[in-house]
């Protein structure tokens, strides 16, 4: 059992114990009679006007001493401690897991710029050479799924191990987990999770929804209680705050603190669609499974077409979501074989991916119909232009995706059973339900 499952452990002891003690209460108020924990006999009436019959004492139980909050706060505070007593991960293994993700190769060169920083700093105060106070609170900026909440749980770690921190641990929060509802009491909740966070880094994922209310909201309370922990607690506290790019860069802008107390900045572009695909293809090695030789052009495909809305998809989160499907559509489509094979378990198939994409387009569908009903829908794209007289319009690859890497229905393949998208029909599939496998 490790750290976090005795943690885990604790705290589901203490719960137990507080209810027991909650429920023995109960009964007593309902009863007006001492409970067999107490020490007491309840008696029962046996009719109206009949004296109450004793019931005989059960077998004597060890006493449960009731658990205050204090002492479960005191609980939890030293499993916290013992935790934080744990030997930090030596930093070269961090960096061997740093270089083992996907993708995110500018990110991991400023991380490694960022190691090496504080690890000569550290080396210049063990020689009693003067260093410069570092600002190692950072901002997150990109699309969902890019990386941003993995590589903050890796700086919490890393941080740890170069002896910046003490515990190490990630907070991870958004504007619901700091604002509150009333006048005061913002600060208070906000200065709980700040407790919390002591010793390791804060992450305030979608950090703009602080200050893009109005002045009269109490996420700039919030705000102002997290300026101010960054200042008195600069020595065991880092903050990330996260977001799209351009809401975080005004929202860094909206208040001179923040623009003070955040000046290091990284951008975690879009996955590729090279990238996504080795991304599934891990996924499908670490549950046992295996993709088809048809189903790898389809795929590619499919990433290629999803990735056209990366806020929509959510790049590696999209892939996820898409690997789950097609295993969740593979099992559907074998249940109804009688003898099964192990390849046939672990195989992904073409058909699996078509039906993954054709929920995931449906789920698509399901946001933007809840964004439109909240007033907050999607901008569409432009229509299509008309074709000109006398010939077909040529079809229009989008500028930013290699040709090699663009779906077939967009470079304009054409098979002689090709039928144009029907209204209310998944686009995925009607692109793709002719995907031949080979197909460059």
């Amino acid at each position: 059992m490790d750290r976090k499952d005795e943690i885990i452990k604790l705290q589901m002891d203490v719960i137990n114990q507080m209810t027991k003690t909650n429920l023995r209460r109960i009964a007593d108020d309902l009863w007006g009679l001492p409970t067999l924990a107490s020490g007491g006999v309840p008696a029962v009436k046996e009719q109206s006007g009949a004296e109450p019959l004793p019931v005989p004492p059960a077998a004597p139980s060890a006493p449960v001493a009731p658990v205050s909050e204090a002492a479960a706060g005191q609980a939890l505070a030293k499993a916290a401690q013992q935790a934080a007593e744990q030997p930090p991960e030596p930093i070269e293994d961090l960096k061997k897991e740093l270089e083992g993700f996907i993708g995110l190769n500018l990110i991991k060169k400023e991380v490694q710029s960022l190691i090496n920083l504080v690890t000569v700093q550290k080396l210049r105060r063990q020689n009693d050479l003067p260093v410069e106070d570092l600002s190692l609170h950072m901002v997150f900026s990109g699309n969902p799924g890019t990386g941003k909440t993995m590589i903050a749980r890796l700086m919490s770690r890393i941080y740890r191990s170069l002896g910046i921190l003490s515990k190490g641990q990630l907070v991870e929060v958004d504007r619901g987990g700091l604002v509150a509802g009333y006048v005061g009491q913002t600060a208070l909740k906000t200065g709980e999770v700040i407790q919390k966070a002591l010793g390791g880094v804060l992450f305030v994922d979608e950090a703009y929804a602080l200050t893009d209310h109005g002045e009269t909201d109490y996420g700039q309370e919030a705000v102002d209680t997290l300026l101010k922990a960054m200042e008195d607690h600069r020595d065991d506290l880092i903050v990330i705050v996260a977001g799209y790019t351009e809401l975080m860069e005004a929202f860094v802008h909206s208040n001179p603190g923040l623009e003070s107390r955040f000046n290091r900045f990284m951008h975690f572009p879009d996955y590729t669609v090279d990238e996504m695909l080795a991304i599934f293809d891990m996924r499908c090695e670490k549950s046992g499974y295996t993709l088809a030789a048809d189903a790898r052009d389809l795929l590619k495909g499919l990433l290629a077409l999803f990735s056209l809305d990366s806020k929509g998809f959510g790049n590696a989160r999209g892939v996820r979501n898409l690997f789950e499907r097609a295993v969740s559509a593979q099992a559907n489509r074998l249940a109804s074989l009688a003898n099964i094979t192990r390849e046939q378990l672990m195989q992904l198939t073409s058909d699996d991916l078509r039906e993954a994409a054709g929920q995931e387009r449906t789920a698509e569908k399901q946001v933007e119909a809840q964004a439109e009903v909240a007033g907050d829908a999607p901008t569409q794209p432009a229509p299509a232009a008309e074709p000109a007289a006398g010939g077909d319009a040529a079809p229009v690859q989008p500028a930013e995706m290699p040709a090699d890497e663009v779906p077939c229905a967009a470079q304009g393949c054409a098979d002689d059973d090709d039928m144009p998208a029907d209204e209310g029909a998944s686009t995925v599939e009607q692109l793709f339900r002719n995907a031949k496998p080979n197909r460059p």
